[in-house]
């Protein structure tokens, strides 16, 4: 008769050898898919900025739509004078959204600008949300070790003599 045993679980080391490796190629995979997903195909066309000026301005005159979007006559003119500033061909992306910004006014501005006030309004909710959760952490920690603690005989005798006189005043 034979015996046949059931092979011995992996130890512990094993294991630990083993997770190393897949978060890695985790890593490697969403670092292949951010840059995969952020790289340009190449020179843009002249339809190509216009499409993405025009979706980053906001049409004056309709509620919520970008003036790629929009079908309203003040649309229309802002992608006309898009598309002339653009063939001109001296002006950035940049320079084209500001020309748009102090001629239509500042409500045209679908994404914030990144300098400035209009940076310290978006960046500051987000600071304070890291500032709580970091607090939170820090409170929960300090409550869990508090829960931890063993009480000592100085502890107890405080806690009656609290509980005595208690009674006491009853």
């Amino acid at each position: 008769m034979s015996t046949a045993t059931a092979p011995a679980p992996a130890p512990l080391n094993r294991k630990l050898k083993r997770w190393p490796g897949w978060v890695v190629l985790l890593g490697v995979v969403i670092v292949a898919l951010l840059i995969g997903s952020t790289r340009s195909t190449g020179p843009l066309t002249d339809e190509d900025r216009l499409d993405g000026i025009a979706q980053h301005i906001a049409c004056p005159e309709c509620e919520g739509e970008s003036v790629y979007e929009s079908q309203s006559p003040a649309a229309q003119n802002i992608r006309i004078q898009i598309k002339s500033l653009i063939s001109q061909g001296t002006f950035s992306d940049d320079q084209i959204i500001a020309y748009v910004e102090t001629n239509f006014g500042t409500k045209t501005q679908l994404v914030p600008k990144a300098t400035g006030f209009d940076a310290v309004v978006w960046a500051l909710p987000v600071f304070a949300g890291v500032c709580a959760i970091a607090g939170l952490t820090v409170a929960f920690r300090r409550w869990r070790s508090a829960a931890d603690t063993v009480p000592t005989e100085a502890d107890r005798a405080i806690v009656d003599a609290a509980l005595a006189e208690q009674d006491d005043e009853h």
